[in-house]
């Protein structure tokens, strides 16, 4: 690894050389064809209000240091994490699944792998996200209904039944009960034989997120940040190849921020799990190399490429010159990416398969690791076989027929994708450093700092739409009286609900019930002493038969919960 010197693209002269040809250009044949034909607006930005210019020359890379282009795979990793990308392995192809029982999703994977599909992804239900059992007074008319309903160690069986874990990647979107359904997933790995070190995947786990953006949290802040904390040593120390964090921009942008906001605010949630760990004593070098992201793919093309390329240079300074990591693979940036959901509309549905398109293309010609690309009726329910099928096979014309990726960082030297990727990389830091001025992460969490920005650019988006400003083919412009063709959706399965249960109060008329409340009592005295991991005795807990909301209603008895103070 090589210290990056200030060496720029051009020297001074050169640039105001190129600098002159820009200004004779502008006075000669730009205002000669202005006077013909005017530009189509006043000013031109991009989704996230970064203003673009006519044209980019290589006078705009003045600013960007040499170094900081770079090499694929090799410090600050901006062109990629690795020197020869999709030459020697295409992305992980991961289309997210999850409905009904452990069974049902089962055989939606099982469709998916045999479709070419090279990783899992798994959806939840809102019980299992929350925490609360299918037979929860808080579940009803919810089990099952928009991802897979997990109680306990008998549906992780059913959900990956005949799938080889120690062969296929699993992704497990889920936050406030993140480590239990890791814990489930090492009992059964552990019952088939497998070796943890060899288990591939990642939980999303990143709770901070959770209350800026999506809301989906249980307990208090500062409990919830310490099981991730375990959660990352734990892994660190037992499962090699696992990724015990996939901290994730995707749904601060859902929520409705600017790409910006996304990439710095994701950042800031990065050094407090950073931070958290290093105060156990493990040395940054031990957990940082697996260490994973989440983001979006948005609509506006080169500005996605141009923030992938700029969080993977940030990332790599913040770990080396703020955290002071050593080896390479602790500044190395990965990233799974989907597309973008909320932009997916209900009239003309089909042109979604446009939107994702180009979204996708997006995320593999910014380098992501691994990619979800969303069904075209995912606008009015859990896809379809039939539209996640075309979604993996967009994926696979992508990777299999365009040419893409033959080369690595094919618009590395693009003046423009440059430039605005060295705009992004210091708009970030600016982010941080207004944040780390504030008080840090946590505080402006709970002073609703985050959720204000957030819905500020959120406002300022939805008016832009409802004026026109912005474009949303079949909404606000190219509007078609003719009525879309009728869209089969996903059916609901009213059964999943009375199946589900039963297998979940089995489980608890089968369990040894002194045992059990032998393990529950560990757990509360674990919770009680910060300075324990709470993965060991939950791992114990599933083995031995207790439910997730066994695990959460115990332990909201010590820690509460958490209500959000309102942001208007």
């Amino acid at each position: 690894m090589r210290d990056t010197v200030d060496r720029n693209v051009l020297d001074p002269s050169a640039v105001e050389a190129v600098r002159e040809q820009e200004r004779d250009w502008e006075a000669n044949e730009v205002a000669q064809f202005l006077a013909k034909q005017a530009e189509r607006k006043e000013s031109f930005l991009t989704l996230g209000d970064f203003p673009v210019k006519r044209t980019y020359t290589a006078a705009d890379l003045a600013d960007t240091p040499i170094d900081d282009i770079g090499l694929p795979g090799r410090y600050p990793f901006t062109r990629g994490p690795y020197p020869t990308m999709y030459r020697s392995r295409n992305w992980t192809m991961r289309q997210i699944a999850g409905f009904g029982t452990g069974e049902d999703t089962n055989k939606r994977f099982k469709f998916l792998i045999a479709q070419g599909q090279t990783g899992i992804s798994t959806d939840f239900d809102m019980p299992t996200l929350m925490g609360y059992d299918s037979d929860h007074p808080m579940s009803e008319g919810e089990v099952g209904r928009e991802g897979v309903a997990i109680d306990t160690l008998a549906d992780m069986e059913a959900l990956f039944e005949d799938i080889d874990l120690e062969k296929i990647s699993v992704s497990m979107t889920i936050n406030p009960s993140a480590w239990i359904l890791l814990a489930m997933y090492i009992v059964l790995a552990q019952q088939r034989g497998y070796d943890l070190n060899k288990l591939s995947g990642t939980i999303q786990a990143d709770i901070l997120k959770e209350y800026m953006a999506q809301k989906e949290y249980v307990f208090p802040i500062d409990p919830s940040v310490r099981i991730v904390r375990d959660c990352i040593t734990y892994c660190a120390k037992n499962m090699k190849r696992y990724n015990p964090i996939n901290i994730s921009g995707y749904h601060i942008s859902e929520a409705g921020s600017s790409p910006l906001q996304e990439a710095a605010f994701a950042l800031a949630n990065l050094i407090v799990y950073v931070e958290e760990v290093l105060k156990t004593g493990m040395q940054v070098d031990e957990f940082a190399p697996r260490l994973a992201f989440f983001f979006v793919g948005q609509a506006d093309f080169f500005e996605e490429i141009a923030k992938f390329r700029a969080l993977r240079r940030c990332y790599a300074k913040i770990m080396r010159e703020r955290f002071g990591a050593k080896n390479p693979e602790s500044m190395r940036l990965r990233f799974h990416c989907q597309t973008a959901a909320a932009s997916l509309t209900k009239p003309q549905y089909m042109v979604n398969v446009m939107r994702t398109t180009l979204q996708a293309l997006a995320a593999v010609l910014g380098g992501c690791q691994s990619l979800h690309t969303n069904g075209y009726d995912e606008a009015f329910a859990i896809p379809t076989e039939d539209a996640m099928r075309l979604a993996l096979r967009t994926q696979q014309v992508i990777a299999e027929e365009s040419n893409v990726t033959q080369t690595t960082d094919p618009l590395g030297g693009s003046y423009y994708v440059e430039s605005l990727t060295t705009q992004y990389e210091k708009r970030i830091f600016d982010i941080l450093e207004d944040v780390d001025a504030r008080g840090g992460t946590i505080k402006l969490i709970k002073e609703g700092w985050f959720q204000q920005q957030i819905a500020d650019f959120a406002y300022e988006t939805a008016l832009r739409k409802q004026s026109g400003e912005k474009a949303l083919i079949g909404v606000n412009i190219m509007v078609d009286d003719t009525p879309d063709p009728k869209i089969e959706t996903h059916a609901y399965d009213q059964t999943t609900a009375d199946r589900q249960i039963a297998r979940t109060q089995r489980v608890r008329r089968e369990r040894d019930p002194a045992k059990f409340e032998e393990l529950m009592a560990q757990l509360l005295e674990v919770a009680k002493d910060d300075s324990q991991n709470i993965m060991p005795i939950t791992i114990e807990l599933v083995r031995a038969g207790a439910t997730m909301g066994d695990i959460i209603e115990s332990l909201k008895t010590l820690w509460g919960t958490y209500r959000e103070t309102p942001v208007y």
